[in-house]
């Protein structure tokens, strides 16, 4: 079938087109709100400005179709093949997704808000400034996880959104708004998220080994029994943060506000903390073996039990400190 025949049934009232080959065929602009597509062949098709809304495109063949600008708003897609297609500028909000292969699709400046994406296969897509906010990429039962190994995230805009269990080593999420995120359970190890935005994210269990997190925002964040083993953390804001029994062996926190955090029960072996801000910060019976914390502030800080023996403590300031034997820092 091609693009004429398509369109003048479509126009006449046919909306069925099951099964259908329109590969390689020039829709652009096309009206094609409704349609249904499912299994239909459209890959290579030019569908650029097309109007796809609430379309019927499950398990179809779109594999390295052209779609910057089309509206995909709410559409089915569940199970579609999407490989290599430019979806730059498209609109898919409320898109159902799952399963869908995205694999090194461009979704540029996409709008994906509430789109169920659990499932999709996003390795290697660039997703450089798309809106997923409200997207759900969570688990369900480690089978069923959107895949983003090597995704391009830069700039994105996932805020609100589940992303519980997700698979994210090496992912680049630099500058991106990541705000009360839900990233439990998620692999995040060896992830790019300088400069991004966590404030109130959800952590919880989450893998961050190696993470460059220089200079990004985790007000608030909660990020109990987190792995942050080797993280870089210079200069980022922790203030108000929740890290119990968090694991930051070796991590750098120099130059870290951690104001009001709790690290309670927190290893920070071999950590350095240089010139960190921990002013009325929880370290009850936190792990400080070999830590570096020259120049550090403690001031009003909580270390009752901690363990500070092998530290460095150079040019601490401790006004107001509990100490790790329960008593109130004395100056001397």
């Amino acid at each position: 079938m091609n693009a004429q025949e398509l369109i003048a049934r479509y126009e006449a009232g046919q909306t069925q087109f099951t099964g259908v080959s329109v590969s390689g065929a020039n829709l652009f602009n096309a009206d094609l709100i409704g349609i249904d597509l499912r299994q239909a062949d459209l890959h290579g098709t030019i569908l650029v400005f097309s109007y796809l809304s609430r379309a019927k495109l499950n398990k179809s063949n779109l594999q390295g179709a052209k779609l910057s600008g089309a509206n995909l708003n709410q559409a089915s897609l569940t199970g579609a093949n999407l490989h290599s297609a430019d979806l730059h500028g498209a609109t898919l909000q409320e898109a159902d997704l799952r399963s869908a292969d995205l694999t090194l699709a461009t979704l540029l400046d996409a709008n994906l808000i509430n789109a169920d994406l659990r499932g999709a296969k996003l390795s290697g897509a660039n997703l450089t400034g798309a809106c997923l906010r409200g997207a759900n990429l969570r688990e369900e039962k480690r089978i069923y996880t959107a895949q983003l190994v090597g995704a391009i995230l830069c700039q994105v805009d996932l805020q609100g959104s589940d992303l519980k269990g997700a698979e994210l080593p090496k992912v680049n999420l630099s500058g991106a708004n990541l705000r009360e995120v839900n990233f439990r359970d998620a692999n995040l190890t060896e992830a790019d998220l300088t400069g991004a935005d966590l404030t109130g994210a959800y952590l919880t269990d989450a893998n961050l080994t190696g993470a460059n997190l220089a200079g990004a925002i985790l007000t608030q964040a909660k990020l109990e029994r987190v792995w942050l083993m080797d993280a870089d953390l210079t200069e980022v804001s922790l203030e108000g943060a929740v890290l119990p029994d968090a694991r930051l062996s070796k991590a750098n926190l120099n130059r870290a506000n951690l104001s009001k955090a709790r690290l309670n029960r927190a290893d920070l072996s071999r950590a350095s903390l240089k010139n960190a801000n921990l002013e009325e910060a929880s370290l009850i019976e936190a792990y400080c073996a070999r830590t570096d914390f020259t120049g550090a502030n403690f001031r009003q800080a909580n270390l009752v039990r901690a363990e500070l023996s092998s530290a460095v403590l150079t040019w601490v300031e401790w006004q107001g400190a509990t100490m790790p034997d329960g008593s109130d820092y004395v100056a001397r």
